[in-house]
């Protein structure tokens, strides 16, 4: 399995990062799979350019295709003026708007004061929603009261579990294809999602 972690923290070293690293890393300890970071920083250019003029860099479009190609996706974003930087919203609205349907989402953020926590309710979950993404239930808030904090690594841990279980269960439930053009009736579909007894 594939796992993208997308960080939009610009400082470095970022708290922003060093919460989609544990997050990465307690996903991976409930289910193997292949961990990819797009550090948004390095693509701020690229984004900006594929708004003007609709194309992206060579970077960038590997970022994109790596989000796209995802089993599953870890995104975390500073907090800016109670909501997602701009940075991290400018990165989404260049993926193409089905690239996220259907596919599981860790969603958190940092701030620097615990008043912030609800920009997962009310900027993030909302905008994955939007794309029709399968957001888990815990979303991951660090403050930076936070670190070092008790309750912080449950919830990084509780997260981490939900996404795991959502990547492991598509991924079982993907019905196996003959090839590339094959057609799987919406019945078989259904019957693959069912548990079994």
């Amino acid at each position: 399995m594939k796992l993208v972690v997308v960080s939009a923290g610009l400082s470095v070293p970022s708290s922003t990062r060093l919460l989609a690293d544990r997050l990465a890393a307690a996903t991976v300890g409930h289910t193997p799979a292949d961990v990819r970071v797009v550090e948004l920083r390095d693509l701020a250019v690229e984004i900006a350019h594929h708004l003007t003029n609709g194309f992206p860099g060579r970077a960038l479009a590997a970022a994109l295709d790596a989000v796209t190609g995802a089993d599953g996706l870890i995104v975390v974003t500073p907090v800016f003026s109670a909501s997602y930087s701009g940075l991290f919203k400018s990165f989404f609205d260049v993926l193409d708007k089905d690239a996220l349907a259907g596919k599981p989402v860790l969603v958190a953020a940092t701030g620097g004061t615990a008043r912030h926590s609800l920009v997962l309710e009310h900027a993030l979950r909302p905008l994955f929603a939007y794309l029709r993404a399968v957001v888990v239930p815990t979303g991951v808030y660090a403050a930076s009261e936070d670190w070092g904090a008790e309750g912080l690594p449950a919830r990084i841990e509780r997260a981490a579990g939900e996404l795991a279980a959502l990547m492991s269960g598509l991924a079982a439930a993907r019905p196996a294809v003959k090839d590339e053009f094959a057609v799987v009736p919406f019945a078989e579909q259904l019957a693959a999602l069912r548990p079994a007894g």
